[in-house]
């Protein structure tokens, strides 16, 4: 997808590489965005592979989502990112929807293609290959406790019922809402999950705890402003042996995860998902294999990690 060949410009990680006018354009639409780490990770990819493109950040306000997807269309913007709140609302302005976003009933990545905006959502995925890449946990080999059952609860046991995960379990401060996303995995999937109540006196809730091979925290609990959290599970869990993964990655040590490790679990915080769903994002885009190297030392450098 580049027009254009390197020229005199900005060099990073050792490639030069020029942005004139036959540049192919990338963004994310959020609201707002301005925290977002994908402009470092993205722009960074885009360098490292030569290519005469560039990625910036879009914030709509609510009432202009609308026009702010038809202006992808109309300004040939080759592929955007989406993140909250705009991945369930942008669907219907949307040309078609891939598998991934019926599944997970959002939409975090468009591919422009040919004027044909096309809905996908790679943080299933980029969980998924965080957990068999990095953390070294393949999660159709034990069981998984999700704290949560928004969005990105969705997203997670989507994606793990789909990777083999043998039993799953879903807390959730308002049972209702865990109850229906147990619905939707059993009727996307086929994988029945438990529904727990959140209550660290749950005797239910602590025998699941404990045998769980996953922890993973869907919730804001310890993101920035968000204190450190009301854990629904007993005391000493996470714990030895088990894997201890929080979505949030701001702070890149959350409270969860200084309990788990303190408790002697491996831990893992979203950095990593955040790394692998703008890999698999940025191959739709462009047909060409991420620098993943050169992203995750981006991202290392934007989290000061």
């Amino acid at each position: 997808m580049d027009d254009g060949k390197p020229g005199a410009g900005q060099d990073i990680e050792g490639v030069t590489v020029a942005i004139d006018g036959r540049a192919v354009v990338y963004c994310i639409i959020g609201h707002p965005v301005a925290h977002s780490y994908s402009p470092v990770i993205q722009n960074a990819a885009l360098r490292g592979l030569g290519l005469n493109s560039v990625y910036v950040p879009f914030d709509p306000a609510p009432e202009n989502l609308a026009e702010a997807v038809a202006g992808l269309r109309a300004l040939g913007i080759a592929g955007a990112n989406v993140t909250v709140p705009y991945k369930e609302a942008v669907m219907p302005y949307l040309d078609e929807l891939a598998e991934t976003a019926l599944l997970y009933g959002a939409v975090n990545t468009i591919v422009n293609r040919q004027g044909r905006l096309i809905g996908y959502n790679t943080d299933g995925p980029g969980f998924i290959k965080d957990l068999q890449k990095d953390q070294d946990f393949d999660p159709s080999q034990g069981s998984a406790l999700i704290l949560g059952a928004g969005g990105a609860a969705r997203a997670v046991v989507m994606a793990l019922a789909q990777a083999g995960c043998p039993e799953l379990a879903l807390v959730n401060r308002h049972r209702e809402r865990a109850q229906a996303l147990a619905e939707a995995v059993l009727d996307k999937t086929g994988l029945r999950a438990r529904v727990l109540n959140w209550d660290a006196g749950d005797r239910d809730l602590a025998d699941f705890a404990r045998q769980a091979a996953l922890v993973v925290n869907t919730t804001p609990l310890g993101m920035s402003g968000q204190g450190g959290g009301d854990w629904p599970l007993p005391d000493g869990l996470p714990g030895s042996g088990q894997l201890a993964y929080d979505l949030v990655y701001n702070p890149p040590v959350t409270p969860f995860i200084t309990r788990a490790a303190g408790n002697g679990a491996a831990v893992a915080n979203g950095l990593g998902m955040l790394l692998h769903q703008g890999a698999i994002a940025l191959e739709a885009w462009t047909g060409l294999p991420a620098p993943l190297a050169i992203m995750r030392r981006a991202l290392q450098r934007r989290a000061g990690i």
